[in-house]
């Protein structure tokens, strides 16, 4: 993988670029859905479009076909010479193999293919952490009290297929991303419940990572969990199905497994906010908790994030925030491609 670079603050690079530049192709490659947007010299999105991963055999198919919408062919697809992709996968090297996905491709060959110049491959959660400045307070809500401090550390996670984590560092010279894979931390529980949870996972799971139950497969290993523990049969629930249940207040264990994701998110937040001096605040982004809205802000998140014995005060100064933006990753993977391209 070619280095993150530096990423300068309040900075209009595409004023830098010459026309022929764009459109740029932009992609946020999860382990579910793949989005696309064709980026013009304004910074415009044009033509932005999701497609199901389990659709497409591979990636190049999946780039075939957005490549081939009459949508973007209208807005410049056949121009392109400029790409960056976000992936949720560890960025080392040519080779990438999505961790929650059966998509597998070489950057090298995929650029050939689709006759690019430039082809930049990195973390999802690292593109989305260089999305955090340059957010609006119209593109972010506050959950609990705290006031960010300039020029500090940063954190960021979210839970959707997986649960991504990443941050931003403070330099003289701009923001640098981390490219982390934190979510593969070993669980921790915090009270008995969630030791039983932990108990009922390590049935099936020898290494239980913090990711493993915060995320979509998460919810539905907690629900089944939980309905061991009061003894009840668990239904067969997706994911949505859980969180569905629960907003509409229809099922009582659905609404306990969620107020219990709730409740180990806001513990592995807490403890990333100690581990980078998040004093400039914790974001949240994933498929998940923007879902939930105000049900997550009535949860016990915040007062678990803050429950740290001695450090209870240095979390409670640390603002948490969801964010609200629509495609937030492509501001991000946007402005590691100026830079690469310097």
């Amino acid at each position: 993988m070619e280095p993150i670079p530096r990423a300068a603050n309040d900075r209009n690079m595409h004023t830098q670029a010459g026309a022929h530049d764009f459109p740029r192709l932009l992609a946020d490659i999860g382990g579910t859905n793949a989005r696309f947007a064709l980026e013009m010299p304004d910074g415009r999105l044009e033509a932005v479009t999701m497609l199901a991963i389990r659709s497409y055999r591979s990636a190049d198919d999946a780039l075939r076909a957005y490549l081939s919408q009459p949508v973007a062919i209208a807005a410049g697809a056949k121009r392109v010479r400029h790409a960056a992709f976000a992936v949720a996968q560890p960025v080392d090297g040519d080779h990438v193999k999505l961790t929650n996905a059966d998509w597998t491709f070489s950057n090298e060959a995929l650029r050939v293919e689709f006759g690019l110049d430039t082809l930049l491959v990195v973390n999802d959660f690292t593109a989305l952490a260089m999305a955090l400045p340059r957010l609006t307070e119209q593109q972010k809500r506050q959950i609990g009290g705290g006031q960010a401090r300039a020029a500090a550390p940063i954190a960021l996670l979210g839970a959707g297929t997986g649960l991504g984590v990443s941050g931003l560092i403070p330099t003289p010279g701009g923001w640098i991303p981390l490219q982390s894979e934190g979510g593969h931390v070993s669980f921790a529980p915090a009270d008995e419940r969630e030791a039983g949870i932990l108990h009922f996972v390590w049935r099936e799971y020898p290494h239980v990572s913090a990711e493993r139950l915060m995320s979509g497969m998460g919810l539905e290993l907690v629900y089944r969990a939980l309905a061991h523990r009061h003894g009840q049969t668990a239904e067969v629930l997706t994911a949505p199905d859980i969180t569905q249940r629960a907003l509409t207040g229809e099922c009582a264990l659905c609404d306990e497994t969620i107020e219990t994701f709730c409740l180990m998110l806001g513990t592995v937040a807490g403890n990333l906010a100690l581990t980078l001096g998040a004093k400039g605040g914790v974001y949240i982004g994933g498929g998940i908790v923007p879902r939930l809205g105000a049900h997550f802000d009535a949860s016990g998140f915040r007062r678990r994030f803050e429950h740290k014995g001695r450090y209870s005060g240095y979390l409670a100064a640390i603002p948490t925030f969801v964010i609200t933006a629509e495609h937030p990753a492509f501001a991000g993977v946007s402005t590691l491609l100026a830079e690469n391209m310097g």
